[in-house]
């Protein structure tokens, strides 16, 4: 099954079904974007649309990508604010946007269903005005390592494991480096009651040279 089939199935059931990822990833990135106020943000992989409200709050208008229909007819169905407009998209493709038009790029937990990272964080740096910022959450590799995979159960009880690549945290940080991006912070992420297991998200925040 393709990616963008697995979370067009998926989608239905995504936002109630348990999942710590998920639920960690909301909290990290409102831990680290809610104070920010922005112009255009780039939202890289909205899913269902559980980070948008918090991006719409903090932006002037948010531009939400997707690959997957299933997940932004979901999206569209929870997320009614005026300054927000979805679109189906290939982030490996030439995203939708003017050069250096956005303040922010965010890409929650997508980039692990892509092989090559390049594209991705070659797109942010074009679409980011100067001293913009592109953050990005995934599944922290130390998880991956043990084998840990995102995947779902279906109303038939059969389990769909979506594929996934591995990449390092150095793989991340070069790519933003490669494409002109600085590292401005890097957080590793556990939920309360697995303090003492590896850490279950990685983020990086990076920001576009120049700007104040």
């Amino acid at each position: 099954m393709t990616i963008d089939a697995a979370y067009s199935r998926w989608a239905a059931s995504y936002d109630t079904d348990p999942n710590a990822t998920r639920d960690l990833d909301q909290s990290a990135t409102a831990n680290v974007l809610e104070s920010l106020r922005v112009g255009l943000t780039i939202e890289a992989g909205c899913g269902t649309g559980k980070n948008t409200p918090l991006l719409a709050r903090i932006s002037t208008s948010v531009l939400a990508l997707d690959f997957s229909p299933g997940m932004l007819a979901r999206a569209r169905e929870r997320v009614r604010a005026s300054n927000v407009r979805f679109e189906q998209v290939d982030l490996l493709a030439p995203w939708p946007c003017a050069d250096a038009s956005a303040a922010l790029v965010s890409c929650n937990l997508v980039l692990e269903h892509l092989e090559h990272l390049q594209p991705v964080f070659r797109q942010a740096a074009r679409a980011l005005s100067p001293g913009g910022r592109c953050f990005v959450s995934e599944l922290h590799p130390c998880r991956q390592y043990l084998g840990s995979q995102a995947r779902f159960v279906d109303e038939k009880g059969e389990t769909t494991r979506i594929p996934a690549y591995l990449h390092h945290v150095s793989d991340f940080t070069r790519a933003g480096l490669a494409a002109g991006l600085q590292i401005e912070r890097l957080d590793e992420w556990w939920p309360a009651d697995e303090a003492q297991q590896p850490p279950r998200l990685l983020t990086l925040l990076f920001r576009a040279p120049g700007g104040n």
